[in-house]
């Protein structure tokens, strides 16, 4: 059995497409559901960050399974095809999309969308697997991330921080490397200095121990801890 048959019999359909019954797009339409379920779970367990939004995973769902449907009303009239781009492009959309993770989960759902509404039954289930087991993979070893621990501290002190004072030799035993970003004055006649560090700690398990520690040094006040993959893009 040669390959171009055994594509045939995966798809149930022939390579240049099926007839567009009701049942056909009944199965297209079931077929984009589970699949764009299936997507949208895959960006819900990798998401990471603060700015997730629940719209955008359930649109996914919904996009892959409208995509279907408009696959399914095109078929194959060309005339068809070219109106409704016409009428789509009347639609503006207010939201920008800040993360190009994101845009790719969008783009993936369109095509499995086409995929099955087009009844490429096979082409949509490879293709919408392969990229979750891609995405799972990328998100289970890390993949492209660069100086994971990197936070931001902020403390409040009166006086001057020398080189041999407590707090450098707490953040020297936590910290792989620090930097003092800002040192500024609370104003109103108070002796308080509001201190800025970007710390780069050695292992983020130990971050509740190194406040701890921090929190012990007599005039300190105000300590806050930001790790960098934490923070909110706007």
């Amino acid at each position: 059995m040669n390959m171009h048959r055994l594509w045939e019999i995966i798809e149930g359909t022939p390579l240049t497409g099926g007839v567009f019954t009701p049942e056909n797009v009944l199965l297209s339409l079931l077929l984009a559901f589970v699949l764009g379920q299936v997507i949208a779970w895959v960006y819900y367990i990798t998401h990471t960050g603060l700015s997730y939004s629940r719209t955008y995973v359930q649109s996914l769902v919904l996009v892959t399974i409208v995509v279907a449907m408009v696959m399914a009303v095109i078929g194959d009239n060309i005339i068809r095809a070219f109106g409704l781009m016409g009428a789509l492009a009347i639609i503006r959309f207010r939201n920008v999309v800040k993360d190009t993770r994101d845009i790719v989960f969008i783009f993936c759902a369109l095509v499995v969308g086409m995929a099955a509404g087009s009844q490429r039954y096979a082409i949509a289930i490879l293709g919408a697997i392969t990229l979750c087991l891609i995405a799972l993979y990328l998100y289970a070893t890390g993949f492209g991330t660069h100086q994971p621990h990197n936070g931001f501290l902020r403390f409040s002190f009166p006086g001057h921080i020398g080189p041999k004072h407590p707090i450098p030799a707490i953040l020297k035993r936590f910290c792989g490397s620090f930097t003092l970003i800002s040192a500024q004055d609370s104003g109103f006649g108070s002796a308080e200095v509001e201190y800025a560090y970007q710390l780069m700690v050695r292992s983020a398990a130990k971050n509740e121990q190194m406040l701890t520690e921090l929190e012990k040094v007599e005039g300190i006040a105000n300590v806050s801890l930001t790790m960098q993959e934490q923070l909110l893009e706007v």
